[in-house]
């Protein structure tokens, strides 16, 4: 091949990567969560432990399919949700029977898994990639594998349901009287609030944030207070 011919074919096999990039079909992870997560986000990780195999495929897909870089927000919002959430089960059963998710050294720091060429942790999916998308709701579809967490959701995340699953995730987890306490003067919330509180008053206040997607109507004035979090595991 002369050097012409070099100098054509490297970009036209670069932009064939990019445009031609498959979307990953998360109908796996569905079939797993609602075999082995209940209606109350309870996980059976004997379960996913024993349909590792399973898993791991999905867990393979996900890594070779990285969305590509024109793929729409709500596709790469939903392909780092699942990831998220998949990875952590992953990382739980690899080292079950476990109380807690804190048992585990550095669960969220660890570099454990491989997405598209690139060695990942937790929290880079968390606070590189998925916060920096400006979508607050994301915080009550990522799950930590706690109690105190959002619970996780028996069925993945996708593009084309994405809005209506983020505002479900979102109503459910503030009327969930063990996670928040929330009265029109009064609010007991979960730490996730203050933790990431600059995700949630970035057009208005928190409370603002919070009568948006609770039953009930908040004051402006009332009185605020943070929840203990609970990291026993949500099994």
């Amino acid at each position: 091949m002369n050097l012409i011919k070099k100098l054509l074919f490297v970009p036209l096999f670069i932009l064939g990567t990019a445009v031609f990039a498959q979307k990953v079909n998360h109908d796996q992870w569905t079939t797993l969560l609602k075999t082995h997560v209940d209606s109350k986000g309870n996980v059976d990780y004997k379960g996913f432990k024993k349909n590792v195999n399973k898993l791991d495929a999905y867990l393979k897909t996900l890594s070779q399919n990285k969305p590509a870089s024109n793929a729409s927000k709500n596709e790469k919002l939903a392909y780092w949700i699942n990831v998220y959430n998949a990875f952590t089960v992953k990382l739980i059963i690899d080292n079950y029977p476990i109380k807690s998710i804190k048992d585990i050294k550095q669960p969220w720091d660890q570099k454990f898994f491989n997405i598209g060429g690139e060695t990942m942790s937790l929290n880079h999916v968390e606070h590189e990639i998925l916060r920096k998308m400006a979508e607050p709701r994301i915080h009550f579809a990522i799950v930590c594998a706690s109690f105190s967490c959002p619970k996780l959701q028996n069925k993945a995340f996708t593009a084309h349901n994405l809005e209506t699953q983020l505002t479900d995730a979102t109503k459910e987890f503030l009327a969930d009287t063990n996670r928040n306490e929330i009265s029109k003067n009064n609010i007991k919330i979960s730490k996730i609030f203050d933790w990431f509180s600059k995700d949630f008053t970035k057009n208005g206040s928190l409370i603002d944030f919070l009568n948006q997607y609770s039953d009930i109507n908040i004051s402006p004035n009332a009185k605020k207070r943070y929840k203990d979090y609970n990291w026993d595991l949500n099994d």
